[in-house]
């Protein structure tokens, strides 16, 4: 790598990742980061980019990675040759190609998680493919410490047969369930109907469809159209669940067949260590939902443990007037800290809207409930 430091260009500095990469990599690494986006009201051109920065970042939506990419590697030329190239999008096969068109090193990033409120990646995931990278090694090696992420190594085709499991799976099994309690809402009522006969499953089940439903929309269409692993994936899973509706249909009789095809092998091949391991994990969630559940109290998180912030918090709550009961802290070994704050006597709704405002608006945390 060039002893100068690199200047940085992130196609779709206007999007949410594009926005946080620039803050990151101005704050956390004080480099010098262009954006080229139409909705960036500082965007430069694309040849621009090309000819002043060091390090380009893809960073557009999906379904427009390959071909953005595909124009630079044109206006790139020989150009390239000298520059490291890398995206973040959620399919890795098609823009990892696409980069390796041009004459740049190429590394390919997925982040597993949408931009967090915290500075760094700290706790979370991220995929990194290397394609082609020599003299950008150093570079590549000091953002990955910085994004302080836990790192998985995975070609782009691995990565993307993942991904047809871990997100278009996940997100086309909820999906099926939003619609079905679409469709039989006469005979169940609206999800809020739905939800004071809540189990723990019910509960993290709906929170996913919210998560979902509530989202980018061209985000979620993108994984299930977007990466070509996905058809298999699906008609698997509808082969499965067209399976297990068969031998429903079939009563009584069909009972063993629902043990030997869905229970027993698949309990198998998860393995008693992965099995209690779930199980645990199971466990804890339900008994914070159980604990988010109760009106007379406050979760707050904060994706950063920094000196002063359970002091700044507690002045909040006192220019609220709010009188606590007690204070329940846990912390993560990525540094995330959880507060629990329960109050006496009950605040007013108003009071405690205004609050959870000024907490959201501090910057210190977030109120999860």
């Amino acid at each position: 790598m060039n002893q100068h430091v690199p200047t940085v260009g992130i196609i779709g500095s206007a999007g949410a990742y594009g926005r946080w990469l620039t803050r990151f990599l101005r704050e956390r690494l004080q480099l010098v980061v262009c954006g080229q986006d139409p909705a960036d009201p500082d965007s430069r051109t694309a040849q621009e980019l090309i000819d002043t920065c060091d390090v380009l970042i893809f960073s557009a939506p999906i379904r427009h990675t390959a071909a953005v990419i595909a124009d630079y590697v044109r206006l790139a030329g020989a150009r390239s040759q000298a520059q490291l190239w890398l995206d973040v999008t959620s399919i890795k096969a098609e823009p990892v190609a696409a980069m390796l068109r041009s004459e740049a090193e190429v590394v390919g990033l997925h982040p597993m998680t949408a931009p967090p409120k915290a500075p760094t990646l700290k706790g979370r995931v991220m995929v990194v493919s290397e394609a082609r990278l020599h003299t950008w090694r150093p570079f590549v090696e000091h953002l990955l410490n910085a994004l302080e992420a836990n790192l998985v190594r995975a070609t782009p085709d691995q990565h993307d047969r993942m991904m047809a499991v871990v997100q278009a799976m996940v997100h086309a099994s909820h999906l099926a369930q939003a619609a079905t309690l679409r469709v039989m809402q006469d005979e169940v009522g609206h999800p809020s109907e739905i939800l004071p006969f809540r189990s723990a499953s019910f509960e993290m089940d709906l929170l996913m469809m919210s998560r979902i439903l509530s989202g980018n929309p061209a985000i979620y269409e993108d994984i299930q159209f977007g990466n070509a692993a996905v058809p298999k994936v699906l008609a698997e899973l509808s082969r499965q669940v067209d399976a297990l509706q068969a031998a429903v249909a079939c009563g009584d009789a069909g009972r063993e067949t629902f043990r030997a095809q869905f229970l027993q092998p698949s309990r198998e091949h998860f393995g008693e260590a992965t099995l209690a391991e779930g199980n645990h994990a199971f466990e804890r969630i339900g008994y914070l939902l159980a604990d988010l559940s109760d009106n007379r109290a406050l979760s707050v998180h904060l994706p950063e443990d920094r000196p002063g912030s359970l002091r700044a918090l507690l002045g909040l709550f006192e220019e609220a007037g709010v009188n606590l009961a007690s204070i329940h802290s846990s912390r993560t070994p990525q540094g995330e800290v959880h507060f629990r704050f329960t109050f006496t006597p009950p605040v007013a709704k108003a009071t405690l809207a205004e609050l959870v405002a000024q907490i959201d608006g501090s910057g210190i945390g977030r109120v999860l409930a």
